[in-house]
């Protein structure tokens, strides 16, 4: 592998294959790359063929190199300006639900469950009332 391809450098290459992972790119004619499909374009590439092609020229950066393994990490992506941030629509705030709180010992119809001591009490309650 050629020492001349450092990181973060731009050169013009070729697509050679495209898989569906990514597309591999020669550099010249004795070293090759691969674009990860993630690299291809900025936002969400679903199908690497309505990108390109083989037989494409294309700028790529080089993302990084890996001289025991062979490999050299590309991007298209990086060496294209990133589009213009248009603002996402804002999402709705959730509200909070509001529970109105009773006191426990009320004159009013409890609503919702009560507390076992509140029924405790009110059990014996009646316990005694028809003891007698």
């Amino acid at each position: 592998m050629s020492t001349k391809y450092e990181t973060g450098s731009v050169h013009t290459g070729k697509v050679t294959g495209i898989q569906r992972y990514g597309a591999f790119v020669a550099l010249d004619e004795s070293t090759q790359g691969l674009v990860h499909i993630s690299e291809i374009a900025h936002g969400f590439v679903k199908d690497i063929n309505e990108q390109l092609k083989v037989g494409d020229e294309v700028q790529v950066k080089v993302l990084s190199v890996d001289e025991q393994a062979g490999k050299i990490s590309l991007s298209i992506r990086a060496t294209q300006e990133a589009p213009a941030q248009t603002e996402a629509p804002k999402k709705p705030k959730k509200r909070q639900a509001t529970v109105k709180a009773t006191p426990a010992y009320s004159n009013e119809t409890p609503q919702g469950f009560n507390t076992l001591k509140e029924k405790l009490e009110e059990w014996i309650e009646q316990s005694k009332q028809t003891n007698k």
